[in-house]
């Protein structure tokens, strides 16, 4: 995820933090600044940073039982409205998926119930005093992890909750339609949200209802284009008609190029047409906008780690290429020879001509 960078790596997954993240830190802290001074606004980042770790440790139950059925998670990213946990991949079968989907509000139900047996009591009180850093600690991170769970179960995407009921719809309609049922659960509850934020005055539901309604949209695109992949190659979505540039073309030739053409990358290509890399217009921008001389090459920019598909290998593949965000994906001959390459735009664009 962009604009995020990482701090460690633990159980196999790499553990990231979104910059927005330290956003929320001092919002929180400014906030208890004004009514507890520099003793409460202390307090309130350590509550705010014991949540964010059962955050995590929730992220870690959907990981770990994904790991059970051979899917990998990359990484997982600390965001100002929670955590996400990128799996490589969602289980197809809907026992499985609700079984990933649990995992992590059962964490939370844990802890919780572990915060019991070491003295946290939740009073009449505590949900009026969550924000107030001089009630008790224990009681407070109790409930909210009680929060969490309950919040978490509600039917409709991107919540949990939202993938038992895509799961459980899966049993008498076809993925595609369960997940749309699924998704406008899911605009439903964020318009819901958003509305309630902005009459109570609360930024961070408003915050969370814009993130609930463009997730549960995404999910919905996602699922209908991968369910068009499976009936396409790489062929039917390649470029074939696109500009190239060769080892010895400078920065100046490439800004050239972006200027005569609507290509966003690059292709740079030997004399025999096989492929080096991609010269896109972030890394050209950026390399300008630092003074670089404009008689550099441009290989120096290039971004070598472009995946290379055959014309039959299926669409699927070249989805989950740039879900993991490569720029572009080439389609090349068995001989290395570039013959063409793929992006998020034209992708999309193909979604659009097959009615999707």
């Amino acid at each position: 995820m962009t604009w995020s960078f990482p701090i460690g790596r633990l159980l196999g997954s790499e553990l990231r933090v979104h910059v927005t993240f330290f956003l929320l830190i001092a919002w929180v802290g400014f906030s208890a600044y004004g009514s507890g001074g520099a003793v409460g606004a202390l307090w309130n980042i350590i509550f705010v940073l014991a949540l964010f770790a059962c955050v995590v440790a929730h992220e870690y139950g959907h990981a770990l039982m994904a790991r059970r059925y051979g899917i990998r998670t990359p990484d997982i990213t600390l965001l100002p409205i929670g955590g996400l946990a990128r799996l490589e991949r969602m289980p197809k079968k809907p026992g499985q998926e609700i079984a990933v989907a649990l995992a992590g509000p059962a964490v939370n139900v844990v802890i919780c119930a572990v915060l019991f047996l070491l003295g946290a009591r939740i009073g009449a009180d505590t949900l009026s005093s969550v924000e107030n850093p001089n009630a008790d600690f224990w009681g407070r991170l109790a409930l909210v992890n009680l929060f969490l769970a309950v919040f978490n179960m509600i039917p409709a995407f991107p919540m949990d909750g939202g993938r038992v009921f895509r799961a459980l719809l899966c049993l008498w309609m076809d993925r595609v339609m369960a997940t749309r049922v699924a998704a406008t659960a899911g605009r439903i509850l964020a318009l819901a949200l958003g509305f309630y934020g902005l009459s109570s005055g609360n930024p961070v539901l408003v915050l969370i209802a814009v993130f609930v309604f463009f997730a549960a949209s995404a999910e919905s695109q996602d699922v209908a284009m991968r369910a068009v992949s499976r009936s396409l190659v790489a062929r039917d979505a390649m470029i074939t008609s696109f500009e190239t540039l060769t080892p010895a073309d400078t920065l100046n030739s490439a800004a050239q190029a972006v200027i005569r053409s609507t290509q966003h990358e690059f292709p740079v290509v030997d004399t025999s047409g096989a492929l080096l890399g991609f010269v896109t217009r972030a890394r050209l921008f950026a390399a300008l906008a630092g003074e670089e001389p404009r008689t550099t090459p441009a290989v120096s920019v290039m971004d070598q780690n472009i995946p290379r598909v055959a014309l039959t290998d299926g669409l699927e593949t070249v989805l989950e290429a740039l879900h993991n965000g490569a720029p572009a994906v080439a389609v090349c001959a068995a001989n290395g020879i570039m013959l063409g390459y793929i992006t998020p735009e034209n992708i999309g664009e193909l979604m659009v001509i097959q009615g999707r």
